[in-house]
């Protein structure tokens, strides 16, 4: 039996219709069709997830009373899917919670379907979640995919009289080009309290660390010195929970847990500067 392509098949229809209805669906119908695996488009229910989580986040009352503050502190999802719906059960057990921060490394290869596969069981905790950028999200067009999925690599709200300010430390992925982190992107946004009372920084790559610009450590460290009500800076990327103190203006920084470990930090807030961690295993 000869060869007959698909198209000599649909042209040898053509006259009775069949094959100009069967191309204009498949036309048609390219938006469904991924032709990349570094595609960035997404339909809308993935799209500005900061932005709807943001929304979210203000229409819901402080669950905590008076100045107190609760909220779940991981990252590194990356991979680890079946760690991410044991650790949305835990959250959905713990009281009094307000949302949960996830410190970066939302894919391992920068590619929307990963985001997505994350944020289709992030979406089931009963509070809202909000995340900031990790080195694995810039991975080949991931800078985009996290833009089109989340939104801003740098943003800030407030949340029960607390500033939160999100930013992009991954200066690897910039080729240490002196850009990221963007030093007065920062100084500014951290100058502006709009009457907070405490502020905290989020980023995915601590500045001593190998990955972070080192020519922009020490404006770094020197914004964050100058900031009022500076509680802590939080981070990702190590992969595992820890408290340092590397500089002379003894700011904490607290390390993240990833998924993989089953294990998060649920973090309280009062007062000007009080704090208490507690690490939880799922």
């Amino acid at each position: 039996m000869p060869h007959v392509s698909a198209f000599s098949f649909l042209s040898s229809w053509a006259g009775r219709g069949l094959g100009a209805l069967l191309l204009t669906g498949l036309l048609g119908g390219c938006d469904l069709l991924e032709f990349s695996p570094n595609e960035t488009r997404t339909p809308e229910e993935y799209r500005n997830l900061t932005r709807k989580n943001l929304d979210a986040l203000a229409a819901r009352p402080n669950p905590s009373r008076g100045d107190t503050l609760r909220f779940v502190f991981i990252g590194d999802s990356q991979r680890f899917y079946g760690e991410a719906e044991d650790f949305v059960r835990s959250v959905n057990q713990q009281p009094d919670v307000a949302f949960v921060l996830v410190a970066g490394d939302i894919s391992d290869f920068g590619l929307v379907r990963e985001m997505r596969w994350v944020d289709e069981r992030l979406r089931k905790l009963r509070v809202p979640y909000l995340t900031v950028i990790g080195n694995h999200d810039h991975v080949a067009n991931g800078r985009g995919a996290y833009e089109q999925v989340y939104g801003p690599l740098n943003y800030a709200f407030t949340y029960a009289d607390t500033r939160f300010v999100l930013l992009d430390t991954n200066g690897r992925e910039a080729g240490f080009n002196g850009t990221l982190p963007n030093i007065p992107w920062l100084e500014s946004t951290l100058a502006d309290t709009g009457g907070a009372r405490r502020q905290i920084v989020v980023s995915h790559v601590p500045p001593f660390d190998g990955d972070f610009d080192p020519q922009l450590e020490q404006p770094y460290v020197e914004a964050l010195a100058r900031a009022p009500r500076l509680v802590f800076e939080l981070n990702g990327h190590r992969h595992d929970f820890g408290v340092d103190y590397p500089y002379e203006n003894n700011i904490p920084f607290i390390n993240s847990y990833s998924f993989e470990k089953r294990e998060y930090t649920l973090l309280t807030l009062w007062g000007d500067r009080g704090f208490r961690l507690d690490n939880i295993s799922y």
